[in-house]
């Protein structure tokens, strides 16, 4: 019996002896969690750029030396073109969260023109030049934008625009009509084609929407100045020909567009790491 007791009693000793030997050792760390990189900030880096719209155009007068000279002075009368599409690209650079630049291409398509230089002699005494063509230009622009601040993906933007428009006058031609007393004569001159280079600038406003880190919308109003147009060599019914001295002044525009610009440093997108059971 008292063999039985020591047994129990040494058994006892060594589980405590065990147990506090356990309690002594130290726990080790649990494995640290999954933690992705910092995805970089969401503006940032190269962007391409694609437009396409409308424009809508005028000019001042129709000038040329005959014009000047005249007396009685000419009045212009229905001065205009019709509408045109364009259509554009670029690339560009996106320097922080409300700051870009980017260079931008267009192709401005024909637009008809039409209007008058009318003089009045006399009540019965009538002149009048009525002229017909198109214009289109390429026009290349360097531009800065501000970017207003973002609200439900959507960033209002303003910016300005500097560089060159080639101007390109095509099928221009004058129709001149006299009434005298009641007598109507008429001429035609035929101009050719030409083309000339500007300086040119813009004002642009709009909104951007986010699709994704990728890719942004934009819908905006640009004004732009064109600069002149100048018409080429006149032909005139009897075959005589010349210089012409015929320019279309001050063309402007009031383009709307709709664009898209493709971000070409969007943040990477991390997968969540792998779901680890035991069991």
């Amino acid at each position: 019996m008292r063999s039985v007791k020591s047994l129990l009693a040494a058994g006892a000793a060594s589980l405590i002896s065990s147990m506090a030997f356990a309690a002594d050792m130290p726990i080790a760390a649990p494995p640290p969690m999954y933690a992705p990189p910092a995805p970089p900030a969401d503006f940032g880096g190269w962007y391409l750029r694609g437009d396409v719209g409308m424009t809508n155009q005028r000019m001042s007068k129709i000038d040329s030396a005959v014009a000047q000279a005249a007396n009685p002075p000419v009045s212009q009368i229905g001065l205009g073109f019709d509408s045109s599409p364009l259509f554009g690209i670029g690339a560009g650079y996106q320097f922080n969260s409300w700051f870009r630049a980017d260079v931008t291409a267009q192709y401005r398509g024909k637009a008809n023109l039409h209007g008058s230089n009318g003089q009045i002699f006399s009540p019965t005494v009538f002149q009048s030049d009525n002229y017909f063509g198109s214009k289109s230009e390429a026009l290349f622009l360097a531009n800065a934008y501000v970017d207003l601040g973002t609200w439900w993906c959507v960033t209002p933007f303003v910016g300005l625009g500097v560089g060159t428009s080639y101007n390109y006058l095509s099928g221009f031609r004058d129709e001149n009509v006299q009434i005298n007393n009641g007598v109507t004569k008429g001429s035609v001159a035929t101009f050719a084609n030409n083309g000339t280079w500007n300086f040119a600038w813009a004002a642009h406003a709009g909104l951007a929407y986010k699709v994704n880190p990728s890719l942004t919308l934009e819908l905006a109003y640009s004004y732009v100045d064109l600069g002149s147009a100048k018409a080429g060599n006149y032909t005139l019914m009897d075959g005589t020909t010349g210089a012409s001295t015929i320019a279309l002044k001050n063309i402007t525009s009031n383009d709307l567009k709709l664009g898209l610009r493709w971000n070409l440093n969007s943040p990477p997108v991390y997968a969540p790491p792998p779901l680890v059971t035991k069991g």
